[in-house]
């Protein structure tokens, strides 16, 4: 009887070792699959369904609004955009806004993009989202630095302080906006930051002055002291520590140096 209660007790201590042994293999290939999964890159799947969901609806916009809307078009999968004629902003976010079957409430941002190479320069983004349906959209219009375009404020509010962000960053002014400010930089503030021509130094600098007691803004000045190069080192040294290691050189050598 002693011997079988070892046996089974040998027996017991053997299958929980075995279930610890195979539970940590389990667990450690768990892992490994995890950090697998972690170094792959993560793609949108592609989805014919909606695809051609999109496309419909943005062929229905095209047609219900041909005098304003330009070309239609689905991106990255499933991202509708919808390019329109600078006229056509307040009518084609009303009806976006206002239609049955559309349904864009919400106007999530409202941004721009700069391209020097186009003759229209700016291309401005409108990025809306529909609650009811589950859905965004894409539209956008151009212009250039002259031409004003008109404000999204009337459709939706929320454009008050986008616009104004683009119009303190990119230059672009928007007709019948209710408080066209900026809104980022200084009250004072010469040019436009996120356009690509844009110093970036920018044209002015900022400090207080003690004798006036207030902050003044002056022309950029860019001292060139320390943009000098040592070609006998591969970086860069300062003009006083390479004058002295030169002193101190013909010094040894015997030499007098110069002064200046």
């Amino acid at each position: 009887m002693a011997a079988s209660l070892v046996r089974f007790v040998r027996g017991g201590l053997g299958r929980s070792i075995n279930v610890a042994r195979s539970s940590r293999v389990l667990q450690q290939h768990q892992r490994l699959q995890s950090s697998a999964a972690d170094n792959q890159p993560t793609v949108r799947p592609k989805d014919a369904v909606a695809h051609n969901q999109l496309a419909a609806f943005g062929e229905y916009v095209s047609e219900m609004m041909p005098k304003y809307v330009q070309q239609v078009q689905v991106t990255c999968y499933n991202e509708l955009e919808v390019m329109i004629h600078p006229d056509g902003v307040i009518p084609v976010l009303t009806f976006l806004r206002d239609h049955t079957n559309a349904q864009f409430r919400n106007m999530i941002d409202l941004t721009a993009v700069d391209i020097p190479t186009r003759q229209n320069r700016f291309e401005i983004v409108y990025n809306l989202l529909s609650l009811r349906f589950n859905s965004r959209i894409r539209v956008k219009t151009y212009t250039d630095e002259l031409t004003p375009v008109d404000s999204a404020v009337p459709v939706h509010i929320a454009a008050n302080w986008y616009e104004r962000e683009v119009w303190d960053m990119f230059g672009v002014f928007f007709a019948n906006h209710p408080d066209l400010r900026r809104i980022l930089t200084d009250y004072g503030f010469e040019g436009h930051p996120f356009r690509k021509d844009f110093p970036l130094s920018g044209y002015v600098e900022v400090r207080y002055d003690d004798e006036v007691k207030r902050v003044v803004a002056e022309p950029v000045e860019l001292s060139q002291e320390f943009r000098k190069f040592d070609l006998n080192t591969p970086w860069e040294v300062f003009p006083a520590h390479r004058e002295a290691k030169e002193a101190t050189a013909k010094l040894e050598a015997g030499e007098t140096p110069e002064k200046k």
